[in-house]
């Protein structure tokens, strides 16, 4: 398992790769050839963001940072219910993770909270649970274990002395798993050993790990506006509250697709207003999304119009 062959254009491997690029764009990044069922990752500058991808039947498949919360939660669970352990295990994500990983995790005994976008409130509300994931769509995140838990699972695998030789209980390999994961910070490289771990154990290939669960398809777009500010959202930036009305609109666009949803916030950083949309089929996605973006545009509209 590597990331291949590395261009040798000066430059190109900043522009052309990187997380950012891969998650965006949904594709390999330029010049690095990799062969079928080969598992790749792709790091940022800073390598504090991890994703993984590979190709099956010339087809691109992306394991973002959904993906990476749905692994560690569902292994580190199965390992305290082996153990019968009474520890809680939560997955912090927020309004852009995807909903079949959400009902995943529910499916799996994982308590999910939602949070306003940014590590800053994920990193928070991880720290409030016995064992606590978070990763951001990106792949910046990591793993939490209060001191609680972290006291438990030593009291537990030391006592497990008597093990037959070669064979590691449950709490030998959460043990391990604690001091392996950097609990400071999101870190890319120990993130990789870690999950390579999780699949040697599990006996699973990159892409058993992909089955956990289909993404709803999805699109993002931005629609730029005068005064991003003018709109304010509650309930984790999943509805609007400002301008009035503005929800109630949306409501009802999402309201004639089955299974869909659709939330709208101004950008952090532009003068811009991010429409994320998901549904059952790409198609109905992009027209959700679109539907949504011309009705904020129009909404802004009418409002500077106004002033």
């Amino acid at each position: 398992s590597s990331c291949g062959p590395l261009p040798q254009s000066s430059g190109i491997n900043a522009e052309y790769g990187g997380a950012d690029f891969v998650k965006i764009m949904q594709n390999a990044p330029k010049g690095v050839d990799y062969s079928e069922r080969e598992h790749c990752y792709t790091i940022d500058g800073d390598a504090d963001r991890i994703l993984f991808f590979y190709s099956e039947s010339h087809k691109f498949h992306l394991l973002d940072g959904d993906k990476i919360s749905c692994l560690l939660a569902s292994y580190i669970r199965r390992l305290l219910d082996e153990a019968e352990m009474a520890l809680q295990v939560g997955v912090v994500q927020t309004a852009y993770a995807n909903g079949s990983s959400t009902a995943f995790l529910e499916s799996q005994g994982v308590t999910v909270v939602c949070v306003p976008t940014g590590v800053k409130h994920l990193h928070a509300s991880a720290e409030k649970m016995d064992i606590g994931v978070y990763f951001e769509a990106n792949g910046h995140g990591t793993v939490l274990f209060s001191g609680k838990a972290s006291t438990a699972i030593s009291r537990e695998a030391e006592q497990c002395d008597g093990a037959l030789v070669g064979h590691r209980t449950p709490m030998q390999k959460l043990l391990s798993l604690c001091g392996l994961i950097n609990q400071a910070c999101g870190d890319a490289l120990t993130n990789i050993l870690v999950i390579e771990a999780l699949l040697r154990d599990n006996r699973w290939s990159v892409a058993d790990w992909d089955g956990l669960y289909t993404d709803l398809p999805y699109r993002q777009l931005k629609v730029a506006v005068a005064d991003r500010s003018l709109i304010k959202t509650f309930d984790a930036e999943r509805r609007v509250s400002e301008p009035e009305g503005l929800q109630d609109q949306i409501d009802r666009l999402v309201a004639e697709y089955e299974a869909a949803r659709c939330f709208v916030r101004p950008s952090g950083t532009e003068n811009c207003v991010r429409v994320h949309a998901e549904c059952r089929t790409q198609r109905e996605a992009d027209a959700l999304a679109m539907a949504v973006g011309q009705c904020v545009f129009d909404c802004m509209e009418l409002i500077r119009a106004k002033l």
